[in-house]
């Protein structure tokens, strides 16, 4: 009996235990789904709208080029070139398939599994683990979350997964994340990755190469077939071998795949030209303008400056300050007995280590193991540096000049010999302008641009000694002063205050032009003392030099003020465009990736009327210019395919790599390139007339006066008589210019020290910056006719009128006597900002243009609606400050 009711009790036990487990089950089957809905009403509000996700971003690495199509500069390392759904290889979508999500298809947009995994990498923190995400979720994490490892937000990427699937097509959401997905070495993207890797499009791609791309996204760096080439390629093989177990090849195709090398062919480009002062501030204008993002923005910029004229001028500066510093002595070696690795290389100036001294030579090995000799001729000229006024005598043998171990800088001779060298202290900096336009035709900041990356020809402020004068005798001459009027050169003092001529004699009652090419110091002077400082600043000002810098002191005719190099240049292209104010610019043309036309210059013209007379049969004759050079590429490129395919059908087959290559790599640096569009141009506007014609010829031939007979007879040298300038030299000669010109070329040098100092007492702005000049101005005026500055008005411009104004208790009163009869009262006028520089275009979403656009062989890329872009306007970007 007692067993029997121990029997029941546990009969009834284990009934209830069944019923409450059961009971359990149902809650916790309906809390589960209760609970999950719960949660998704609390993310739902803050969860972001998957519209925006429409489209993936271009991006593309900034690329700067020169007017005649070198690439100079480039900046940005991401890619991120968008496909579309029908872009994308089938082989391509299987093989990420069976790398990231073999049921992506069949699932709706949560992986349990992977839910699970996550949870316990959060947990466990284990990085080992993948995180188990589908493809869903990972473009919700890439699109809208943080790399973060954190319950919340994998919740979230959980809600938004399922929100995309809600919303979106798995078409859709592929594209999305092939588009999205990092995948190494700066690439976002299938398109890109195969580019970055293999230099290749999409549909050249090979079975193995897209295994290889579908194993980066688990771990980019660990997976990189450059950093980590075996990983990579076990990673690879795993995945081909998944790619047959699920059907997608078959088994020759698996065969073939996993016997393939890695094969790796990087996009690398590589500059035509290295112009990194002219690159620098290009780059830091667009950035100014638009931000950081500019630099990924795809844009190819045209810049008005030509190669062939900047690596001139970079050659002038350089052999002006080589000369400079032979002039001044050897300081000795930079440092002996250190790691030669330790040395950058400047210039054309490579550190080596002096391996052995002979009597009358020395030898020395390069960075790059290179034995080379130093000859007496090479280094004779190693006098001692004492000070900047003194030098030793000259050396008699080697050992008194470099020691075994010492670093020095040798420099490879045009006849194949080597020099010794050393690295400047002196700096220089030239601007060339085209004085029609203000295009910049080249400008150079310094010795190297790693060395120092101030830009003296943009920022360096320096006292343009002598380079004044001829902008205060010009306010003389409108003044009413003519070349022959008498001015005094004898004694005046002024307070304490007792200038003097700088050889220190006086030569009596002499013409205003030979007081200029003679550079006299009290004719300068005499004559601000009688038009009056003011309006000599006024004049200045409208030169292009900042007003506010210039002293209201007798010394301004001196050059105690302070002016750029640019500015100087702007200021002389008046007297070479025949008195009108021209704007310097240096951005010519902006372009896309696609080759669009986003910006056009249109400067305003010393000339416009010429232009505009000109602009039909100019633009004619682009377009044939344009079509020939089609036709000449066409050309090219049907001759190397027949080469190619004859040298394929040859037995000498290793011999057809490369013109193979051509046809396989078909998406390497060169086709990145800019193709632009034929340009064509539209009626010019009218630069302002700051002098009249008159003015302008007369101090424009007093400027030629001072080659042929004054302080720059030097450079009659150059056998022209349709040039003119001034040179300048600053007290104690801390600062040299020469700033010369010709009716097609403006240019400016200036030489010093950037911490002002004595260049020594024979450096005037002849022996330091005009041989300079001559050296770039030469080859810039080879085959050009001989032509001088037209007495004519030829813009049939008039000169602007100056307003005065003057400042009373109720408002600013304007005196518009010189400008109208009208005699009624003169009112009060607000204020304005006076704009010295053009803006800059303002951003748009509007690029359409009537441009003919460019045949070439890119794809059409998925470019976002909202890309950076500005619309083709007249004004160029200001020249940065």
């Amino acid at each position: 009996m007692a067993k029997k009711n121990a029997t029941a009790r546990l009969i009834h036990f284990l009934v209830g235990l069944f019923v409450a487990c059961l009971a359990l089950a149902v809650i916790l089957a309906l809390a589960v789904p209760i609970g999950f809905y719960g949660m998704a009403m609390y993310l739902s509000p803050t969860l972001p709208s998957i519209q925006e996700i429409k489209t993936a971003n271009l991006e593309m690495p900034l690329q700067i080029y020169s007017s005649d199509d070198k690439l100079i500069g480039q900046y940005g390392n991401r890619l991120s070139l968008p496909v579309t759904f029908d872009e994308i290889p089938e082989d391509l979508t299987h093989a990420f398939l069976a790398a990231e999500d073999a049921s992506f298809f069949q699932h709706s947009g949560i992986s349990i599994k992977g839910l699970g995994r996550a949870v316990t990498e959060v947990v466990t923190d284990d990085d080992s683990q993948t995180g188990g995400s589908t493809i869903t979720m990972q473009v919700a994490k890439n699109y809208f979350l943080s790399p973060e490892r954190t319950l919340n937000r994998k919740l979230t990427e959980l809600f938004l997964a399922r929100k995309i699937e809600d919303e979106l097509s798995k078409n859709d959401i592929l594209t999305l994340y092939v588009n999205k997905i990092y995948l190494g070495e700066g690439a976002y993207g299938i398109r890109a990755a195969a580019k970055k890797y293999y230099s290749k499009s999409l549909d050249n791609l090979t079975i193995a190469e897209m295994a290889m791309l579908a194993g980066l996204p688990k771990a980019p760096s660990k997976y990189n077939p450059v950093a980590n080439p075996s990983r990579a390629l076990t990673r690879r093989n795993w995945i081909i071998g998944r790619m047959h177990e699920l059907g997608y090849i078959t088994q020759a195709q698996h065969d073939e795949a996993v016997n393939s090398p890695v094969g790796i062919k990087l996009y690398q480009e590589k500059l035509d030209v290295n112009m990194p002062y002219l690159a620098e501030m290009t780059r830091a204008t667009l950035v100014e303008r638009y931000g950081e993002q500019v630099m990924h923005s795809g844009w190819r910029v045209r810049l008005t400056v030509d190669s062939k004229a900047q690596t001139a001028a970079e050659a002038a500066i350089l052999t002006g300050l080589v000369a400079y510093e032979h002039r001044h002595g050897w300081r000795g070696a930079e440092a002996n007995d250190e790691p030669l690795e330790n040395f950058q290389r400047y210039s054309n100036m490579s550190p080596a280590k002096v391996t052995k001294v002979n009597s009358r030579s020395f030898e020395a090995i390069l960075q790059s193991g290179e034995s080379v000799t130093v000859n007496w001729s090479g280094m004779s000229w190693a006098r001692k540096y004492i000070s900047a006024n003194r030098i030793g005598y000259y050396p008699n043998n080697a050992s008194q000049i470099v020691s075994k171990n010492d670093i020095v800088r040798v420099i490879p001779t045009a006849n194949g010999n080597w020099q010794l060298g050393q690295i400047p202290k002196i700096q220089g900096s030239l601007v060339s302008l085209n004085p029609e336009t203000g295009a910049v035709n080249a400008l150079v900041g310094g010795f190297d641009f790693k060395h120092s990356k101030f830009n003296r020809a943009l920022q360096g402020w320096r006292q343009p000694g002598s380079t004044i004068k001829p902008l205060v005798y010009t306010a003389a001459l409108e003044k009413g002063y003519r070349p022959d009027s008498i001015v005094s050169d004898r004694p005046i003092q002024v307070g304490d205050w007792k200038p003097k001529n700088s050889d220190e004699r006086f030569l009596g009652d002499i013409t205003l032009r030979r007081g200029l090419y003679l550079s006299r110091n009290l004719v300068s002077i005499r004559l601000l003392q009688a038009i009056g400082i003011s309006d000599a600043r006024n004049l200045l000002d409208e030169f292009g030099l900042d007003k506010e810098k210039l002293p209201t002191t007798l010394s301004l005719a001196l050059g105690a003020g302070q002016a750029t190099p640019l500015q100087m240049a702007t200021a002389y292209s008046t007297f070479a465009n025949g008195g009108h104010r021209v704007q310097p610019y240096f951005i010519e043309q902006i372009y896309n990736y696609k080759n669009e036309l986003l910006f056009q210059a249109n400067p305003l013209q010393a000339c416009a009327l010429c232009f505009n007379e000109q602009l039909e049969a100019v633009n004619k004759n682009l377009i044939e210019e344009y079509n020939k050079s089609l036709e000449d590429e066409n050309s090219t490129t049907e001759e190397l395919a027949t080469e190619s395919t004859e040298l394929e059908n040859s037995e000498n087959v290793e011999e057809t790599d490369e013109a193979i290559d051509l046809t396989v790599y078909d998406a390497g640096p060169q086709s990145d390139r800019l193709k632009a569009p034929v340009v064509q141009y539209i009626a010019a506007k009218q630069a302002p007339r700051i002098l009249k014609p008159r003015v302008a010829f007369e101090m424009a031939d007093i400027l030629r006066d001072v080659v042929q007979r004054g302080t720059a007879v030097r450079a009659k040298a150059l056998g022209r008589d349709d040039i003119g300038g001034k040179t300048g030299t600053t007290n104690e000669a801390k600062d040299a210019w020469f700033a010369g010109f010709h009716p097609t070329n403006a240019t400016v040098v200036w030489m010093g020290f950037d911490q002002p100092t004595s260049m020594g007492r024979r450096e005037y702005g002849g022996v330091a910056a005009l041989p300079v000049w001559m050296d770039f101005m030469k080859a810039q005026l080879k085959d050009t006719p001989n032509q001088w500055v037209s007495i004519n008005n030829r813009s049939k411009s008039k000169k602007q009128q100056q307003q005065i104004i003057e400042m009373t208790d109720n408002g600013i009163i304007t005196d518009d006597d010189d400008i109208s009869d009208n005699s009624a009262p003169a009112k009060p006028v607000k204020t304005q900002i006076q704009q010295r520089k053009p803006t800059l275009p303002e951003p748009t979403t509007d690029t359409s243009n009537s441009a003919a656009q460019a045949n070439n062989n890119r794809s059409n890329d998925s470019v976002p609606q909202n890309p950076l872009s500005v619309t083709p306007v007249q004004r160029i970007p200001p020249m940065p400050e």
